[in-house]
């Protein structure tokens, strides 16, 4: 057992089964022993890649995206730039880089980042040296004034609670202990469930999960955006509208069970991106990745970027390039959700 999974074992044989909800927050998040608290999970030493590591084309294109809003909104500032999340700090490197030409952009940018991991929070640092940086301990910390707001790969790292039908009645799936082991089970019959159109028309053996833990976040940016004006960029893999069991777990590039190592793999879920809009209560444009990145322009990027290059970069570039934006890859997968005050322009790329 890891040391987490010891806690863990304690905790369900002292209290009784806990919510997937609580595992998943116990694994990512624990101060100790938690996955994001305790290591860098990107790049070919880690567990995933994501996309600003893949190409720098990927960041490029969305901060071109926000400074377009930014120019179509009469270039407001001062203004929040911000991202939840950041990763290694690559996307907003890239961000920055690419929007240094546009007029105004940089003076009246303040940039703030939304990150619980220490180990990430230095990495960010490291990154993005000679730029001014705030950190922000919760979502509430974002002034009150126009924000401009990236998430690449957030939302489905935030905790869910998941529901299962078994034909006449809704239970809700937990994690409890079988032989000493941690083991998943389901709960007595639950009287309520939550106010989503999923549970509307229930099948035997039909699944649900819910996101309560994304609304603080769609809340206040969506506070922030109606008022002072502005627009988010979220970037996630899921669909409009999900069903189905989509728990997973991933360690050393390959899926993994969720319950083997406590603390040791990244634990995700499919987002549902039709309940995001709703809890932002914004106007909203969505598209699939890959066809998100074509209209900006990625194709016309990538050629003059490959210009330059030649053998092993130009074979690595080629591969980037589709791994973005191919219908097998991340294309279709990943999907992009725009949110942008209602009455202003869309941002650019979507159709």
């Amino acid at each position: 057992m890891t040391p987490l999974a010891q806690i863990l074992a304690a905790r369900i044989a002292a209290t009784g089964p806990i919510t997937l909800a609580e595992y998943m927050a116990e694994c990512l998040l624990h101060p100790l022993h938690g996955y994001y608290t305790t290591r860098d999970p990107l790049g070919a030493a880690g567990d995933f890649t994501t996309a600003p590591e893949i190409s720098q084309m990927f960041g490029e294109l969305l901060g071109l995206t926000l400074a377009q809003s930014w120019l179509d909104q009469g270039s407001p500032a001062p203004f929040t730039l911000a991202e939840l999340g950041p990763g290694r700090g690559t996307l907003m490197a890239d961000v920055l880089r690419a929007t240094r030409g546009v007029p105004g952009f940089h003076a009246g940018a303040q940039v703030r980042l939304l990150e619980a991991s220490p180990t990430l929070r230095a990495a960010q640092q490291a990154r993005l040296q000679g730029v001014s940086v705030d950190w922000l301990a919760a979502i509430t910390d974002l002034p009150d004034q126009p924000l401009f707001l990236l998430a690449n790969e957030f939302f489905d790292a935030l905790p869910i609670h998941q529901f299962h039908h078994d034909g006449a009645q809704w239970r809700e799936r937990l994690v409890g202990l079988r032989g000493g082991a941690l083991a998943f089970g389901l709960s007595d019959p639950i009287r309520g469930v939550p106010d989503s159109p999923a549970f509307s028309d229930p099948q035997p053996g039909h699944v649900v999960e819910v996101c309560p833990a994304a609304q603080p976040y769609l809340h206040v940016l969506g506070q922030r955006i109606r008022q002072h004006g502005g627009a988010a960029l979220i970037v996630d893999y899921g669909g409009w509208g999900t069903s189905g069991d989509t728990f997973q777990a991933l360690r050393r590039h390959a899926y993994a069970d969720p319950l083997a190592e406590p603390g040791l793999a990244d634990l995700t879920a499919h987002v549902d991106f039709a309940a995001l809009a709703a809890g932002a209560g914004l106007a909203c444009g969505f598209a699939e990745q890959g066809a998100f990145l074509t209209r900006l322009g990625i194709d016309a990027r990538a050629a003059r970027l490959a210009a330059s290059l030649t053998g092993a970069a130009l074979e690595s570039h080629h591969a980037a390039h589709r791994r973005l934006t191919h219908r097998d890859e991340m294309g279709s997968v990943f999907k992009v959700l725009g949110l942008y005050r209602p009455g202003s322009p869309p941002p650019p790329g979507f159709a």
